[in-house]
């Protein structure tokens, strides 16, 4: 069986395409899956909510809040303890220095995004972060002042861009370009994007969209799409949210303007976690882009010479972009995790994703039920871990009674659950747990039918 497993896991990497592959619904295969997984000893990494009965959760939420790393509370601890033993002083005499803490993540943040280490910075919070871009790349003129996003896409995002919007004096129902799946279809078409450039191109300032959709898990093409959108003159940014920590990106190689992130999802973080932004190489000395300054983002060497410092002197890094010192406490957890980011590697982690949302997409696939339809990609390079179901009967009863069983995940309205096994932390038999549940309840319920 273990042989049988390997050539499995090795021909799904050969063929990442194609699902025409020998997954079992079993549960010994399940098992043996987890046993020849290089992987699984990293679950042993992470706190795993309880049940009621003590049993171990189910935890496929992940893209909402990631698991604790059990490191956390052992580096939080020795910052309390700097803290309380040093004072002040722990600026720079604490083993990691406050002063120079958000450098400690720098490195980690590159490699995941696919970045160099002078465009990355950990800071504020997603939102924020964005309105802080938006300012040095959104600088509308009265022929060049729309922005095309997608639709469905995170409410923050659109209350930000139409506030810029009116920040500049234009109209949001005549700026905003939306574009929205064709009828009968839930995710976007590249062609249809490349179109909408195409026609309108030159009207448009900035293209901000998702690297990977929030609601349909959708994963777009980085490279393709920022080259398009530049040969018409257009500025691009992405919102990482739902992309960094799952699937590999290339943001320098792609050439992208900058991009956004929250890092409580994905990064394991926490909740309300620490955010951060790219900044293409190419702007971070540019001496007439736009930006809001705070002391954070001058010149370290001349930061603390405050009363011979009239101007505002920006570092040539994207670390110029931040406003004020970040919270200590805000980065202990961010850099527990990013430790696990670096021994296991992207690379290693995308493989397992891609095995795992396999296998349940596998399993949903083998329920055959007429109440439940995958909206996300089928191509697995077009997606990342999550997986989002349309249920069409009482979608969120069916939530309820999952988690009645230990199962968390999360219903976005109309009828969409959204499922995700996190190849850091999730299991191949946790995933055909789910499968059976799923569909045990939707065969024997007539509540939910």
């Amino acid at each position: 069986m273990k042989k049988m497993i390997a050539s499995l896991i090795c021909l799904f990497l050969s063929l990442q395409h194609s699902f025409a592959l020998d997954f079992i619904d079993s549960e010994n295969f399940a098992i043996e899956c987890d046993h020849v997984d290089p992987l699984c000893s990293v679950r042993d990494y992470f706190l795993i909510p309880k049940n009621h009965d003590g049993s171990s959760q189910i935890y496929l939420c992940g893209h909402s809040l990631g698991l604790q790393p059990k490191r956390t509370q052992e580096i939080m601890q020795t910052e309390l303890e700097a803290w309380a033993n040093l004072g002040v002083e722990g600026h720079f005499k604490s083993e990691a220095p406050w002063y120079t803490y958000h450098e400690l993540v720098r490195n980690s943040l590159a490699n995941i995004v696919g970045a160099k280490p002078e465009e990355v910075v950990a800071m504020n919070s997603l939102t924020a972060n964005l309105h802080l871009m938006m300012v040095s790349f959104y600088t509308p003129s009265p022929s060049r002042y729309k922005v095309l996003m997608e639709s469905p896409v995170f409410s923050s995002d659109t209350y930000a861009v139409k506030s810029q919007i009116l920040f500049h004096g234009f109209d949001p129902k005549e700026s905003l370009i939306i574009i929205e799946p064709r009828q009968g279809e839930d995710c976007l078409r590249m062609e249809d994007i490349e179109k909408v450039l195409d026609e309108r191109g030159d009207e448009i300032a900035l293209v901000l969209l998702s690297a990977v959709n929030y609601f349909n898990g959708q994963k777009f093409d980085l490279h393709h799409i920022t080259n398009k959108a530049h040969e018409h003159g257009c500025l691009v940014g992405f919102d990482l949210a739902h992309a960094i920590g799952n699937v590999p990106l290339d943001l320098h190689n792609a050439d992208v303007d900058f991009a956004a992130w929250c890092s409580y999802k994905y990064l394991n973080a926490g909740p309300g976690a620490i955010g951060g932004v790219f900044v293409h190489e190419r702007h971070l000395s540019s001496p007439t882009l736009n930006r809001f300054a705070g002391w954070w983002g001058n010149d370290p060497n001349t930061r603390f010479q405050l009363h011979l410092q009239p101007d505002f002197v920006p570092v040539a890094r994207a670390d110029s972009w931040q406003l004020s010192n970040p919270s200590i406490f805000a980065l202990v957890p961010l850099r527990a995790s990013l430790e696990i980011f670096d021994e296991v590697g992207m690379s290693e982690i995308r493989e397992k994703s891609l095995l795992l949302t396999g296998y349940l997409e596998f399993l949903i696939q083998q329920i055959h039920s007429d109440q439940i339809e995958v909206i996300t990609p089928k191509d697995p390079l077009e997606r990342g871990c999550m997986l989002s179901i349309k249920v069409n009967n009482n979608p969120e009863l069916l939530m309820e009674k999952l988690h009645q069983e230990g199962i968390i995940c999360d219903f976005r309205r109309p009828n969409v659950l959204r499922i995700t096994p996190i190849p850091l932390y999730n299991t191949f038999y946790e995933v055909w747990k789910f499968g059976q549940i799923l569909k045990n309840h939707l065969n024997d319920s007539t509540e939910i039918l």
